[in-house]
């Protein structure tokens, strides 16, 4: 596996987890939420970029339970093209289905309230998503 940074971002229409993983690929972290309706996102997102540097960007593709793109699957295909247009390092999706409702069940079960958990769900999804994306480079070799 190459060495380098990766980040994941959880696209949602409010809010956008980001995560991040060390630079052997090992352990992913959450980082940040960001407001998608927020005007300066793309500034922030590009300013993350330029901070991690990452070798690839991961984004989490919403599928339906029966394999099929929704809308939601849309809009995170045009995230994706935000972020090609932010970055020259490859933006690849990546297969979220569940990642939302079990970073929630996680929170529930570790005992965090409702009320806190908004922002750090998106966050765990991201390192969901991140973490599925690590594994599948690992088994490439």
């Amino acid at each position: 596996m190459q060495r380098g940074r990766r980040i994941a971002f959880d696209y949602g229409d409010v809010r956008i987890g980001v995560a991040i993983c060390d630079l052997d690929g090992i352990l992913a972290s959450p980082l940040v939420t960001l407001s998608t309706g927020d005007r300066g996102i793309s500034g922030q997102i590009s300013n993350i970029l330029d901070e991690y540097e990452p070798i690839v960007i991961y984004v989490g593709k919403p599928i339906n339970m029966d394999s099929s793109d929704g809308a939601s699957a849309q809009k995170a295909e045009a995230f994706c093209d935000l972020l090609e247009s932010l970055s020259d390092k490859p933006v690849v999706m990546i297969d979220e289905r569940l990642s939302t409702l079990s970073a929630a069940r996680n929170m529930r079960e570790s005992g965090v309230r409702a009320r806190e958990a908004k922002k750090r769900i998106d966050q765990a999804a991201a390192v969901a998503i991140l973490e599925f994306a690590l594994a599948i480079e690992r088994n490439r070799k």
